[in-house]
């Protein structure tokens, strides 16, 4: 019992397993996930390799079974299973997988389908020339450090004497324990140049080495979208870079059917499985998420590849082209981790830190190199010292010889008698007969200068840093020279969608979005001016339990913003959304943006430019306001962002543009409205995600029905009034009745509040009438309905310019387009005139300002019935 308690060594099992873990891990990182930042390869790739190199496998010798080379990796060096060194092969022989393969292979070696590879028996494989002559040269000559194999019984090297930067030429990617790496493949010949210009200037930073090495080079090919995921990944170690495949958009001529638009992908993201790719998007087309394909094809040969995408009739090429960037991998991300051993220690490198620590690799395997052939030269000279002694001698060495009893008696002699070393000795014996002429001895002393000026040679490359780096030049660039090979990733330096913005003219455009969720753009000139109490034309096929909700004009390169009820904000580019024709219905927004089913558009806003000194001023309909930086919206991501942060059942309703300099006027639906600067004194910035401050104070059952803003410079034209509290009009008939005696005078700056019934009753009004007040006050009347007991509400409250037209329209969805100044000047107390003839069901739900440079006027025509 004694014995056995001796034996059981009390150990704290938190230390134990602590311990074992770590050696596990570190046993993980350093011997199988990570790779040698000096040759790039992880241990089973280098393994393959010098076996291959071994078994004489060059690029100008027969292929060879890839089972004999994974018998020999396995018997000699791998001590794991036969399934990871072939599948570790394989992908060194991909084409679609390495940017510049390792190995050639014969066979089936898999695809971009994701395609298994044909059995281990059936494969052959060599080195690639580029593996024998940038990876494996002057391995013989002493330039790596050599280990034991797992059992002892062969060397292998720890690392290959690559004269390439490999890591970045062919990237890598590795889970380890705690850490992963994901380095992307570059282009030859652009590493070969950032590395030459390293060495003529150790000094440059990594975003001058950009200028030689611009980014990832995909096998693929495809597109990198932008160049900031790039500089990140190059300058910190991590980075998010998107890649996008290539497609076209083709018309397809069809027999005895009409000719078809189709989408022709030719490219894909690095790593993107095709066959999958081409399920996703059938899979998406059944779920009904992508609208607008009738047909896919896999038409990819020998050639290269070709999806071909067939279209309906009705879609529109680019709506269903961006609806498969977003949906689908022929746009993805490739999630730079630029981690690799340095030292066998894991380390996150810079671009400029992986091509130094290669640099001081390759110097060290250059060094050792001379190192080795000094050494040789040194022994080769000194046995040729041997045999010029005795050539000058020889009558004399060769009676010694003659003389002695044995070889070790004349060795003896020699040494003694001639001062010779041993080597030098045993040279002398075992030199030939032949070696006696005078064409011989003639040719050792021409040997022995030619050594002395090779062993001068090797001592200055080791005396002289400047000369090793010569060596390093003058290799790189013949391997450029030899192995180089054009750019396959296009680099593009907008940020997405900005590359067509060259190709389509920045036409003037109305965007109609309905309540339904359909959206629709049509050029502005599709309306003409009509006259005052005019019917209008129809500008939407609506369905019946549809109305038209949102109407804005803008140009085409603009930026649309669609803020939803939630409070979220999304983008597009004007000329992103369909155009389509006056009577149509237009396009689902869901098709366009990624918006939940429960979400609902509730103000669209265009921006030509995201100004520092501009703000976007939002409104909810339970009468919070705040303003943010126009700036925090410039980059809005696909799926949405966070504008405004609300409170329980509150939703965002109106969002405008505002300056700081500005104020704004808000109208409710009983016809009051409130006039206050948008200064910081009343309305402080906040963040996207604040709630905002009180906006108006409502009675009861009233509601807010919308607001806009008047510009500072006119602000400060009218005549000042005094900033009052927002007071309770207790006699409002008398406020009136004093206001009806002023005489309403045009507006000398042309500006007025134009104000919109939904009976189809307007006006305008001096701006000087709605006098400034604070923040959060009942405001001033803005109108006077028809009679107390009808059921007109306020419609829409604007600043409006003398030159200016608008457009109203209808919950039928009629439109009609009027000039400004079509429409009589009348003090806030008026009822107005009639602007729209309605039918008795129908109200007018919205105006839209359509400003003097947008169209030119036409002549005024008579109404056109649907």
């Amino acid at each position: 019992m004694t014995t056995s308690q001796e034996r059981i060594i009390p150990t704290d099992l938190r230390n134990e397993m602590s311990r074992s873990y770590l050696e596990y891990a570190m046993s993980v990182i350093v011997g199988r996930a990570l790779p040698d930042a000096r040759d790039g390869l992880k241990p089973v790739h280098r393994r393959i390799l010098y076996a291959m190199h071994e078994l004489g496998l060059m690029s100008d010798r027969p292929f060879r079974k890839c089972a004999r080379v994974v018998g020999e990796v396995l018997g000699k060096y791998h001590p794991h299973g036969d399934t990871a060194v072939y599948d570790a092969l394989v992908r060194m022989a991909q084409d679609f997988s390495m940017r510049s393969p390792l190995i050639s292979g014969h066979g089936n070696f898999g695809s971009v389908d994701n395609d298994p590879p044909a059995a281990m028996r059936y494969t052959e494989c060599r080195l690639q020339a580029l593996t024998s002559a940038a990876l494996l040269q002057d391995i013989e000559s002493e330039t790596v450090d050599f280990a034991d194999n797992f059992d002892g019984s062969q060397q292998e090297p720890t690392v290959l004497p690559a004269r390439i930067p490999q890591l970045l030429l062919n990237g890598s990617s590795g889970i380890a324990v705690g850490m992963a790496t994901n380095i992307p493949p570059h282009n030859l010949g652009e590493l070969i140049d950032g590395l030459v210009q390293l060495i003529h200037n150790p000094e440059m930073t990594t975003a001058e080495l950009m200028q030689y090495i611009h980014g990832p080079d995909f096998p693929t090919g495809a597109q990198i979208l932008g160049t900031s995921g790039i500089k990140e990944a190059y300058l910190t170690g991590r980075g998010s870079i998107t890649m996008r495949g290539v497609a076209n958009i083709e018309t397809i001529e069809q027999r005895n059917r009409p000719d078809r638009e189709a989408i022709i992908i030719t490219e894909l993201p690095y790593q993107t499985n095709k066959a999958a790719l081409i399920e996703k998007i059938a899979e998406l087309v059944n779920e009904k998420r992508l609208e607008g394909i009738a047909d896919i094809r896999d038409e990819s040969d020998r050639d290269g590849m070709r999806i071909v995408i067939e279209l309906k009739r009705d879609a529109y090429p680019r709506v269903v082209l961006n609806n498969l960037y977003k949906l689908t991998p022929i746009q993805a991300n490739f999630g730079a981790n630029m981690l690799a051993l340095v030292n066998g220690e894991p380390q996150v490198l810079e671009l400029k830190q992986f091509l130094q620590v290669f640099l001081d690799f390759r110097v060290e395997a250059i060094t050792r190199r001379t190192q080795y052939e000094l050494r040789k030269a040194e022994e080769r000279d000194h046995l040729l010292q041997g045999l010029l002694i005795a050539l000058a001698r020889l009558d004399s060495i060769i009676a010694l010889i003659r003389q002695s009893a044995d070889s070790p008696t004349a060795k003896g002699e020699l040494i003694t008698g001639y001062g010779l070393s041993e080597v030098q000795a045993d040279a002398i014996l075992q030199m030939q007969l032949r070696r006696l002429t005078a064409l011989e001895a003639d040719k050792i002393s021409h040997e022995h200068e030619a050594l002395q000026v090779s062993i001068a040679d090797l001592q200055d490359i080791l005396a002289r840093r400047e000369r090793i780096l010569e060596i390093i030049e003058t290799e790189v660039t013949l391997i450029k020279t030899a192995h180089a090979t054009p750019r396959r990733t296009i680099i593009t330096h907008g940020e997405g969608d900005l590359e067509d913005i060259d190709l389509i003219a920045n036409e003037k455009a109305i965007i109609l979005v309905t309540q339904q969720g359909y959206i629709k753009r049509m050029p502005v000139n599709t309306f003409e001016s009509q006259n005052r109490a005019t019917r209008g034309k129809a500008a939407a096929k609506v369905k019946d339990d549809d109305n038209i909700e949102h109407f804005l004009t803008c140009c085409d390169h603009d930026s649309v913003l669609f803020f939803s009820d939630r409070g979220v904000v999304y983008s597009l580019r004007a000329y992103q959304i369909p155009v389509s024709s006056r009577t149509s219905r237009g396009t689902p927004i869901v098709q366009m943006l990624p918006i939940p089913k429960e979400e609902k558009i509730t103000s669209v806003v265009h921006v030509d430019e995201f100004s520092s000194e501009e703000y976007l001023v939002m409104l909810t309909r339970g009468g919070n306001i705040k303003k943010t930086a126009l700036e925090a919206f410039s980059h809005i991501r696909s799926n949405g962002l966070i504008a405004i942060s609300l409170e329980e059942g509150d939703q965002l309703r109106w969002v405008r543009r505002a300056k700081p300099e500005d104020s704004v006027l808000i109208g409710s639906r009983q016809g009051m409205a409130i006039h206050f600067r948008c200064n910081h004194s009343q309305l402080r910035p906040l963040g996207r995600a604040t709630r905002g401050v009180k906006s108006m104070k409502l009675k009861k059952g009233d509601e807010l029905v919308g607001m806009d803003i008047l510009p500072a410079a006119i602000l400060e034209k009218i005549a000042p009034v005094e900033e009052v509290e927002g007071e309770e009009i207790e006699n409002l008939d008398e406020v009136l009745e004093v206001e009806n005696e002023e005489v309403i005078e045009a507006d000398p700056q042309g500006l007025w509040v134009l104000v919109i019934t939904m009976g189809g009753y307007g006006k305008r009004v001096p701006v000087a009438q709605f006098r400034l007040q604070n923040r959060a006050g009942q405001g001033l009347m803005a109108t006077k309905f028809k009679n107390k007991k009808s059921k007109d509400k306020l419609a829409a409250l604007h600043i409006v310019n003398h030159d200016d037209e608008i457009m109203m329209v209808t919950s039928r969805g009629i439109i009609i387009r009027q000039a400004v100044n079509a429409i009589s000047v009348q003090s806030r107390s008026a009822t107005g005139v009639r602007v729209q003839r309605l039918d008795e069901d129908d109200a007018l739900t919205g105006v839209a300002v359509v400003p003097p440079d947008t169209a030119e006027m036409t002549e005024l025509a008579e109404g056109e019935e649907e």
